[in-house]
């Protein structure tokens, strides 16, 4: 159901007393969601990495160790969860793109990972 004139008008005045209040939000909320998926994907990496330096600090405790498994597993888990919201599509534009990112890294990784689409499993 499409607005009335006043209503737009009314959208239209929100719109311009938030951009002139927080123009920093408006930037960031125009962003696309791949956009903010592939950031979190990049910390997600970040805390993997921690969790991998942690695990090699088993001689001080094995409860860091522990600690940076657990944290390893957890980034692990998120990083496949952001991947999969990206989708298909997206993956493939990153693998098109002949740039190197962590993020693209992580899309073929998990492209790889699902394996062929459509092929049914053999038959024994």
């Amino acid at each position: 159901m499409p607005l009335s004139e006043h209503e737009q008008r009314i959208l239209e005045e929100i719109e311009e007393r938030l951009k002139e209040e927080d123009p920093h939000f408006v930037q960031r909320a125009s962003l696309p969601l791949s956009a903010h998926l592939a950031r979190r994907i990049r910390w997600a990496t970040l805390a993997f990495c921690a969790g991998f330096v942690m695990l090699w600090l088993f001689i001080l405790s094995v409860w860091v160790a522990l600690a940076g498994f657990v944290v390893m597993l957890l980034s692990g888990l998120i990083v496949y969860h952001f991947l999969k919201r990206l989708g298909r599509e997206q993956i493939q534009s990153w693998k098109r793109g002949n740039r190197f990112s962590v993020t693209a890294l992580l899309a073929r990784m998990a492209e790889r990972f699902r394996g062929p689409q459509g092929k049914s499993p053999p038959q024994s």
